[in-house]
């Protein structure tokens, strides 16, 4: 079998029907620099009209941000302002079951709180209901006064609301207290993601998102250029340390391994769940960020390699977007 060149590679994703799909951007880091990029159009809609991407156009994440609040946590620990291990901090659980959920519950996504991720039927999505239905200006405070369906640890829920629940004791840490003015709230944890996170990893388009509370949205709202996106692969391949390994150490050692210890596999989509990051079994010591539409950040140590892709594509063609991504990976 002849593997397709990489550029062919790259325009099978761009050329593929309209209906499978839509392709943004492409961007292929190895060894710290891009070797392969392609960049698509975004259609117009309701809001903007269509638009050429490009090396400096910023993308949403949505759900890779979960990894990037993984980083955040990381950096708070390594800080020594949070204990992963310790019971998660969180007001309204005093003196109730929830009390025993634990940072390192949430990030594994094993709360035990219940938590429909519904991406399409906002009528059984607690995930639609939380980010855009208003019920609440809190988006943590919405996920934390979920009922406990499970004892905490014990079964694995992927959840935004778990997500938004750890970006709520985030801000906590940095404002030294629950509550609080929101746009002070805000200003405190934007400041730290830019100074310990973004600037490092020379992350110069990365935009977080803030609820009305004034909480990172982490479970889904961070937007950034492709190419930046991969830059926070590549801290990861280099376990916390900036400028592809030679920079500065700003995550604990370790937290590579930290954030691809396998927690779960879901059947469903064929991956392995880890620590806020997902992992691709047929890729060893690899870990993901994946996003709803075909989002990916695919880190592959052993490859010294860096994929993203950012799109537009119903659930129903992600799997061909996944073979596509493999495709490329195994071609290096």
């Amino acid at each position: 079998m002849i593997t397709p060149s990489v550029d062919a590679q790259l325009d099978g994703f761009f050329t593929r029907p309209a209906d499978e799909g839509i392709s943004l951007a492409v961007v292929v880091m190895q060894r710290g620099a891009v070797v392969a990029e392609q960049y698509g159009t975004k259609p117009a809609n309701a809001f903007e009209p269509e638009q050429a991407v490009d090396a400096d156009t910023t993308l949403i994440s949505w759900s890779m941000a979960k990894s990037i609040t993984h980083a955040v946590i990381g950096l708070l620990v390594a800080d020594g302002r949070l204990d992963v291990g310790s019971p998660a901090p969180v007001p309204e659980w005093r003196g109730t079951a929830k009390e025993a959920i634990t940072i390192l519950d949430l990030l594994e996504m094993r709360s035990g709180l219940h938590f429909v991720e519904d991406y399409v039927d906002e009528q059984t999505s607690n995930c639609i209901e939380m980010l855009f239905g208003g019920t609440d200006p809190s988006h943590a405070a919405y996920a934390a006064a979920q009922p406990l369906d499970h004892p905490p640890g014990e079964v694995w829920s992927y959840s935004s609301g778990t997500t938004n629940i750890l970006c709520r004791i985030i801000g906590d840490v940095l404002t030294g207290a629950p509550g609080g003015d929101p746009a002070a709230r805000q200003q405190a944890v934007e400041r730290y993601l830019t100074e310990r996170l973004f600037v490092p990893c020379a992350m110069a388009s990365a935009i977080p998102k803030f609820d009305e509370a004034g909480d990172f949205v982490g479970s889904s709202y961070v937007y950034a250029t492709a190419r930046d996106f991969a830059r926070f692969g590549e801290l990861y391949r280099h376990d916390g340390v900036t400028a592809s390994g030679d920079g500065e150490r700003i995550l604990p050692a370790g937290w590579l391994d930290h954030a691809r210890t396998k927690v779960a596999h879901d059947a469903e989509s064929g991956f392995d769940y880890g620590r806020h990051w997902w992992m691709w079994p047929q890729f060893p010591g690899s870990l993901s960020c994946h996003g709803y539409q075909g989002q990916f950040t695919i880190v592959v140590p052993d490859k010294e390699l860096v994929v993203v892709h950012l799109g537009l594509t119903p659930i129903d063609f992600a799997p061909a977007v996944r073979r596509r991504l493999s495709d490329l990976v195994e071609t290096y």
